[in-house]
């Protein structure tokens, strides 16, 4: 706890290790990343389109930005090869969404009317008690990226939503955003939806990454 700025930094990390039963190292790891002031800063309409309990809790779910520095990727990297990052990372992806993620699935299928779409990431929040559909941009944010979300979000809950679930949410993380324009996207979305950015600093220079050895090269090397 000396790494924290204040008295109240330290009882929220305190508060955060009973609740989530966090060893040590992933305390630090918190710490860290600086989770204190991130957590809860995502740019939502939760507070309008959930009802009180769910919103309140909804909202403290979101982290911005989300850290995604235990990914190594390659200078110029498409959002395909950040979904694959993330998804071998599986483990450190889900500490850094926080407690409550459940991972389902990517490119999950969904066919709706005569045409078929695939939502990036599917996870439910085993404490929110909903399913949440996750985008990811590597680029800047756009307004239509929320009103594609929007309609993910819609058909989950008319596809997948058992009656006994909350209404489902849509996490959109972006390269980067403007606050200004991510609010206006916002106003007028029907379904629940937070924007967040992410950082990620560790990228490998494309004429490096060349003269690697890939895990399959290494696994191969030490089991001879």
């Amino acid at each position: 706890m000396y790494k924290c700025k204040n008295i109240a930094e330290a009882l929220f990390y305190a508060q955060k290790t009973m609740d989530n039963g966090w060893s040590r190292t992933v305390l630090e790891h918190q710490i860290d990343s600086g989770l204190y002031n991130r957590q809860g800063k995502a740019i939502t309409n939760f507070a309008i389109k959930l009802p009180e309990p769910q919103s309140d809790l909804a909202e403290q779910t979101l982290k911005n930005p989300y850290n995604f520095d235990f990914l190594t990727l390659r200078e110029k990297y498409d959002e395909k090869e950040l979904e694959d990052a993330l998804i071998n990372q599986i483990t450190q992806f889900l500490l850094e969404l926080g407690t409550g993620f459940s991972y389902l699935g990517r490119q999950v299928h969904l066919h709706v009317g005569e045409s078929d779409f695939y939502m990036d990431l599917l996870f439910y929040h085993v404490r929110l008690h909903c399913y949440v559909v996750v985008e990811l941009k590597t680029e800047k944010f756009k307004p239509e990226f929320a009103g594609k979300l929007n309609f993910y979000v819609t058909a989950v809950n008319k596809q997948i939503k058992a009656e006994q679930d909350n209404p489902t949410i849509g996490i959109l993380i972006c390269k980067d955003i403007d606050d200004v324009v991510a609010e206006y996207a916002l106003d007028d979305i029907s379904q629940p939806i937070g924007i967040a950015e992410y950082e990620l600093t560790k990228v490998l220079r494309e004429e490096f990454k060349s003269s690697l050895p890939t895990v399959e090269e290494i696994e191969s090397e030490l089991s001879e």
